[in-house]
């Protein structure tokens, strides 16, 4: 039996504006006993995540805000050390929302929780390529954007841990992609390494002028995880009939307030005939076997390639959440909480 203490990070107050290391606070508990059904996982890896930043804001969203008090919520991936579940032994590996946390305990489906199979490829990689960051590239991009043969695909955040993964598919189903990011390592990157076939530095490029360059054809497909400026002068470029998948909007995430105003350039969807929709890769639990399988199967081909910037220490992840808002994150970025 497992014994011991818990180290637990705790939302303490309600973020304004960027998210502070004061926001959060540390306490350790006991390590819960296990009861019937149950089992005791180790955390091993956390993933962090944009969305993290609309989970701790009171209001209505696709699920409920993270309560005050409350272990920060998260996905990990985690060994059983200990069961009481006929479907689950020691030494599985599972993932799950097990939380800011070195210990958690899981049923059934208990937090989403799900035993990962056996494969030759690292366990981070089931909360990166293979976790929800793949599975809402995979459905976000052939679900909702339905890219087709010889299409332009334009994606934001193009070096990031969804983006990257959004263009390199679209490459696969024989689209022409570009992608916006910035800083010229990144647009290097997406270009020699991911196969992109043009990148804008939206830092110093004029967007609009940049997309009518780098999409003669106009755009067929945005998938945008920005909002903002960028989904502006996308609009401004969309295609008959293009499709906008709205995966994020983190240009936002950190506003103090009310959210700034909507996109002025919305009437193009009603010129072009196109349609924006948004999605919640939460809507495709059913089908993340399906979207694994075909990832792994694209990774193992050397179709998809990716970058998981990892952090050492639970303790680090209130300042290290930062990172995907400043960009000075380079791939995935998760936690290591500790040793396999």
């Amino acid at each position: 039996m497992a014994t011991g203490k818990n180290r637990q990070i705790l939302l303490k107050s309600r973020p304004k504006g960027r998210l502070q290391p004061s926001d959060f606070e540390s306490r350790e508990v006991d390590v819960p006993e296990v009861g019937d059904g149950q089992a005791l996982v180790k955390n091993l890896y956390l993933s962090l995540d944009p969305a993290m930043r609309g989970w701790v804001r009171e209001g209505e969203s696709y699920i409920e805000p993270v309560a005050v008090g409350g272990v920060m919520r998260g996905g990990t991936v985690g060994v059983v050390l200990e069961s009481k579940n006929p479907k689950l032994a020691p030494g599985d590996k599972v993932m799950g929302m097990n939380g800011w946390q070195e210990y958690a305990l899981i049923g059934g489906n208990e937090n989403m929780s799900r035993k990962l199979p056996e494969m030759s490829l690292p366990l981070t990689n089931f909360l990166s390529v293979l976790g929800a960051t793949g599975m809402t590239a995979y459905f976000g991009l052939l679900d909702v954007g339905e890219p087709k043969e010889g299409e332009t695909v334009l994606v934001s955040t193009a070096a990031g841990a969804v983006g990257s993964i959004v263009g390199q598919i679209a490459k696969i189903k024989g689209c022409r992609v570009v992608g916006i990011t910035g800083s010229d390592e990144k647009c290097r990157w997406i270009t020699e390494e991911l196969g992109y076939d043009a990148a804008i530095n939206y830092k110093t490029e004029k967007l609009d002028e940049a997309i009518k360059k780098t999409c003669p054809k106009k755009v067929d497909v945005y998938f945008d995880n920005v909002g903002g400026d960028q989904l502006d002068a996308a609009l401004l470029n969309l295609n008959k009939h293009a499709r906008v998948v709205i995966c994020g909007a983190i240009s936002v995430y950190n506003a103090k307030g009310d959210l700034p105003p909507g996109p002025s350039n919305y009437l193009a969807l009603l010129i072009k005939s196109a349609r924006m929709q948004g999605f919640v890769v939460l809507d495709y639990l059913d089908r993340f076997m399906e979207g694994g399988m075909q990832l792994a199967q694209w990774i193992m081909e050397g179709k998809i390639k990716h970058r998981e910037h990892v952090v050492d220490g639970l303790e680090n992840a209130p300042t290290a959440i930062n990172m995907l808002f400043d960009g000075s994150n380079n791939g995935k970025l998760i936690v290591k909480i500790a040793d396999e």
